[in-house]
């Protein structure tokens, strides 16, 4: 059973020269902290601890007033994260986002797919992709694979998370179901020096320090993570190393900001278990698996005020990233006897070695103009993109026997299987129109242009079919109205299209007579067809007084040739070939209401999600109990897509004790999800089970720039699975060996990804000026 993994190296201590680093930064802190950050500028709004306006376009602009922005909008900021002291950024969406999930399809935390209103930002290449995710305006799915490395976003320098929903074509490709953007933090908006240390369950231990601080027009922020943990699994441990630097100039009318972000990490994963296997949820299946990510990500943005009622804005952007991985597989056909030559496959398992190297570079242009034609308030936002993006990609296969552990041993030297080099070419021209038509009724038109070019090509010369061009090219439109009629109350109603290309492996693997192993060959394939979406959605919101907030929302997305991953393997699925299969559907509504009673803070969210296919196909599931004697299944209209829960409620409690003491509890309900593999919704196994989880932190705050924090996770030490596939358990021999070599065949089982047991931690922050009051732990939308 094979998925694209994460593995980790030792995490070097800081030492002394990291408590030197520290010193340094606080001393400066000192000297610079307390300088007056300059006049502020409306451009600049999103960088800022409470965010006032919606990004409605990635490009640097004004933004809009929620109560004119016709969607579900949420809004997170830099204290909501920190308050809650998630280790990491989608753990803090997966427990108080609405309509937001996650799984461990990877087994491992920095990895999850992770899925909003029933479309995945995912790191694992072949999954489908349909949210789009950005960093300061510059889109982050990776050209290769359009996936998403959840690992390479820096959480500490996050000022604020925006989550979008619909098919907003502003945002440009995949954003299918939604768009998650992400702004970081200015020294301006975040001056001041902290550190802190914290450990725990797991052997993890963490390193974490900041700084910024801004004289006169200019402003710079620094901050890097130090991220090490053994891993609650067998052969599970993690290390992130992230560095991020923002330079910034700005006057009432420019604003300027030069950023970095590096990151070095290597990530280990647990692979799924069969049902028989469970009886220990921390061993692998089969190891090693190991990811290693590297990137190197320069973004240059700015805007200027042209007059009091045009404002220019753009930005320029280059990526480097790479990605080194080896994975662990059972052979899928041992046993089995070739045809011509009539020899018997004895290979037990192979080592799957591969390398993507990619640059992107990149840059949009946009003005907003803003008026009053015939008395009515208007924006008008246009402007033009461009994404390029070389990757070249090796894969290399090796022969290897297995361990009485599960664990691989080379029976042979790495063997080229693919070479080749992608260039992918992606040009988008946009125009959205704000027409507050009275003061009760606003107006949005919006529309976006992409087109999309795609080359693949043969590096070894061996496979000159693999050479092939392919484009790409459509109009979104988008329009929506909302109605305010009294400042506590906005509804609205909105229609939206986006569409997806497919990718080059999804292009070059979709011949159903030559099946591709995932995620790593390369095949000569026909063309897939574009992804094509369409949102309606109405909703509401307001507040009631100006302690109580609620939204509501009913939506329902639309796909035409929608793209699935066929599988031909008789294995765990990861052998096969992409395909148009017509229609799927992403309905649901959403309810979510916050609030404060006295010393008491309470959120709550609810989310239906109805995710169907709405056209027949046959699926190839062998492993699934309901398989004709080809392995075929047959999908029909109604029938729910795999890992997509249904329902799912996230409630937050925050509790004042004292004026230094406050405690938080997140609670987690969550249905169960069809496993992979059964998209027919028939096998003998059925649905995972659903599960509660419970989380807890607390801060104390002996003075004002010291805080002691503490965090619990899965207090009750809950036993839940979040994600399952179907496959063959190999391991049927004697104490769980390697069951084909006893004369044992393998057998069909559900396979289930555990979730982390119950893991505590505890730290210490300590800050320097400005930033000694900044880390407030409330919780919700600052947004209203």
């Amino acid at each position: 059973m094979s998925r694209r993994r994460a593995g980790r190296r030792p995490w070097h201590r800081p030492g002394v020269a990291g408590a030197a680093a520290a010193w340094v930064v606080f001393r400066t802190a000192a000297c610079l902290a307390a300088e007056t950050p300059p006049g502020a500028n409306p451009a600049e709004a999103l960088e800022r601890p409470v965010v006032e306006v919606i990004g409605t376009s990635p490009l640097p602009g004004l933004g809009t007033d929620k109560k004119d922005v016709p969607g579900n909008v949420q809004v997170y900021s830099s204290s909501d994260l920190s308050g809650q002291r998630q280790s990491n950024t989608t753990d803090f969406l997966e427990q108080n986002a609405t309509s937001i999930t996650a799984n461990a399809a990877q087994g491992n935390p920095f990895q999850p797919d992770v899925s909003f209103r029933g479309f995945t930002a995912s790191p694992l290449l072949g999954t489908p992709q349909g949210v789009s995710v950005f960093q300061d305006g510059v889109r982050i799915n990776e050209p290769f694979g359009d996936i998403v490395n959840w690992d390479l976003i820096p959480q500490a320098a996050i000022a604020g998370i925006q989550v979008i929903p619909g098919s907003n074509p502003m945002f440009g490709l995949n954003t299918l179901g939604g768009a998650i953007a992400v702004y970081t933090k200015s020294g301006a908006d975040y001056p001041g020096a902290s550190a802190e240390v914290s450990g725990g369950s797991f052997g993890r231990r963490t390193l974490e320090a900041e700084w910024g601080a801004s004289r006169g027009p200019l402003d710079l922020f620094i901050t890097g993570d130090l991220f090490d943990d053994q891993g609650w699994a067998d052969h599970n441990p993690s290390r992130v190393h992230q560095l991020f630097a923002k330079a910034g100039w700005q006057n009432d009318k420019t604003d300027l900001d030069v950023s970095l972000t590096l990151a070095d990490n290597k990530l280990q994963g647990t692979q799924t278990l069969p049902l028989s296997l469970l009886y220990d949820i921390r061993q692998a299946y089969t190891y090693p698996d190991i990811n290693i990510n590297k990137l190197t990500f320069l973004t240059v943005k700015g805007s200027r005020f042209l007059s009091d009622a045009a404002l220019f804005g753009g930005n320029l952007y280059y990526r480097h990233y790479r990605n080194s991985s080896v994975s662990s597989n059972v052979n899928d056909d041992f046993g089995s006897v070739d045809p011509d030559s009539g020899a018997v496959d004895e290979i037990a398992a192979t080592n799957d070695q591969s390398t993507i190297t990619q640059d992107g570079y990149g840059g949009g242009l946009q003005v907003v103009l803003t008026g009053t034609p015939a008395g009515m308030k208007n924006q008008l936002t246009f402007g033009a993109s461009v994404d390029e993006a070389q990757a070249r990609f090796t894969q290399y296969s090796q022969d290897a026997d297995l361990t009485a552990l599960r664990g691989t041993v080379p029976a042979g030297e790495f063997e080229l299987q693919t070479d080749a080099d992608t260039d992918s070419r992606g040009y988008g021209v946009f125009a959205q129109n704000i027409l507050n038509l009275t003061k009760q009724w606003t107006l949005t038109l919006s529309g976006r242009y992409n087109h999309v070019d795609i080359r693949v090509g043969d590096r070894t010369g061996t496979a000159p079919l693999l050479n092939g061009d392919t484009s790409f090219s459509r109009l979104n439109p988008s329009a929506g109205i909302n109605f305010n009629p009294t400042d506590h109350l906005t509804a609205y109603a909105a229609y939206d299209e986006g569409a997806r290309a497919p990718t080059a492996i999804e292009l070059t693997c979709a011949d159903p007579n030559a099946p591709c192993k995932l995620p790593n060959d390369f095949l000569a394939d026909p063309p897939l067809k574009q992804v094509v979406s369409h949102t309606v959605e109405v909703g509401a919101r307001g507040t009631v007084s100006k302690l109580w907030h609620w939204s509501a929302a009913v939506y329902q997305t639309r796909l035409s040739d929608d793209i699935e991953f066929i599988s031909t393997s008789a294995g765990a699925g990861n052998a096969g070939y992409f395909a148009n299969v017509g229609a799927t559907r992403r309905r649901g509504f959403e309810l979510s209401g916050d609030g404060r009673l006295r010393s008491l803070t309470i959120s709550a969210r609810y989310s239906f999600t109805d995710a169907t296919f709405q056209s027949a196909f046959l699926q190839r599931s062998p492993d699934n109990s309901s398989a004709d004697a080809n392995g075929a299944i047959q999908v029909e209209p109604g029938d729910r897509i795999p890992s997509l829960p249904r329902q799912v409620l996230k409630v937050r409690l925050g509790y004042e004790l004292t004026r230094q003491l406050n405690i938080g509890v997140n609670v987690l309900v969550s249905d169960g999800v069809y496993a992979r593999g059964d998209e027919n919704n028939q096998d003998v196994n059925g649905k995972l089970p659903s599960y509660t989880l419970v989380n807890l932190d607390a801060h104390y705050r002996p003075r004002p720039n010291l805080e002691i924090f503490a965090r619990v996770n899965n207090l009750f030490d809950r036993r839940y699975y979040d994600f399952g596939i179907l496959g063959q358990n190999f391991f049927t021999g004697p104490n769980r060996t390697f069951g084909p070599a006893a004369g044992v065949g393998p057998v069909s089982e559900q396979f289930r990804g555990p979730g982390a047991p119950l893991g505590a931690w505890i730290g210490v922050r300590y800050s320097l000026g400005a930033a000694a009051g900044s880390a407030d732990t409330g919780s919700g939308d600052d947004a209203r």
